[in-house]
């Protein structure tokens, strides 16, 4: 069976207002900052059967290996810009790996202090990073809901503590709007990359701290899942291919290969107005864990 596929027609016609530009001003300014590459494979392009593919290499942001630096920190600098000069904040969130790491990076290049809760089962190495950065880090005996639940709880026990996440929830939305308006700054750079030519194409994967969901459900041309597997086998192709990428960036390429491959490709070609000559930029958002380990 091929997998699950959604059309929205409608997204044709549909727009939303710009993202802030200080953004990209913003991290600009932040030691380290660099665009990450955009690189061109073409033989990528053959076995999709499209004119040309890019990937937006995000395995290395801000010196972090994903794309989540470019959410905390713009987060955290509009925590910062509404509290008193001078005041100390703890930054409270929890995380899989690269949000908190995040979290807790910008949260001392600010000279704050940052508490990350982890559930079973993120790595070692993970929880090792996070705490390498000056966090203090909580592991729950539990799921990822769990461990969300109670950093939100301790944020609200601490009058000097915040809640920097990015799950949102009702009553809790502006810190989440606010790690989605930093990601502008990659499709910015994207644009600048790219020229004056549009994509006709652009893959991006969706989850827990996504890029701007409720904006994708309705600007969306199109969705399909992926599974594990599909995204472990893009993790070890694109490898090849010589980009580092974990199973959440590789989901890109999963998702590209479930529309434009396989025996309902036609009408999902159809679906996206997508030609042989087509243009497709795939986001991966985050590097392998292990570059010698390409593959869990």
């Amino acid at each position: 069976m091929p997998p699950a596929w959604f059309a929205h027609p409608a997204a044709r016609d549909w727009t939303c207002a710009p993202a802030p530009v200080e953004g990209l001003d913003f991290h600009a300014a932040l030691p380290g900052y660099a665009a990450t590459p955009l690189a061109e494979l073409p033989a990528l392009a053959v076995r999709l059967g499209v004119g040309r593919v890019f990937v937006k290499d995000e395995s290395s942001r801000l010196g972090l290996p994903a794309f989540k630096a470019l959410g905390a920190s713009w987060a955290v600098h509009r925590v910062l810009a509404g509290r008193p000069s001078g005041e100390p904040v703890l930054l409270v969130t929890a995380t899989d790996g690269n949000h908190g790491r995040a979290v807790a990076r910008i949260a001392a290049l600010c000279g704050q202090r940052a508490h990350v809760f982890v559930p079973l089962g993120v790595s070692t190495r993970a929880v090792a990073a996070i705490a390498a950065e000056g966090a203090r880090v909580t592991e729950v005996d539990g799921s990822y809901d769990e461990a969300v639940r109670l950093a939100a709880a301790a944020a609200s026990d601490d009058p000097g503590a915040v809640l920097v996440h990015d799950t949102a929830w009702p009553g809790y939305e502006e810190i989440p709007s606010w790690i989605v308006q930093g990601y502008a700054t990659l499709f910015a750079e994207l644009d600048a990359q790219l020229g004056a030519e549009p994509p006709g194409l652009v893959v991006v994967p969706v989850g827990v701290g996504s890029l701007a969901w409720p904006y994708l459900r309705r600007g969306l041309d199109a969705a399909t899942e992926v599974t594990d597997r599909d995204s472990e086998a893009a993790v070890r192709e694109l490898a090849e291919l010589g980009v580092s990428c974990g199973p959440c960036g590789a989901a890109a390429l999963a998702g590209a290969r479930a529309a434009l491959t396989g025996p309902d490709s036609v009408r999902r070609r159809a679906d996206l107005g997508l030609g042989p000559t087509a243009t497709v930029v795939l986001l991966s958002t985050e590097g392998a864990a292990d570059p010698a380990r390409p593959a869990a």
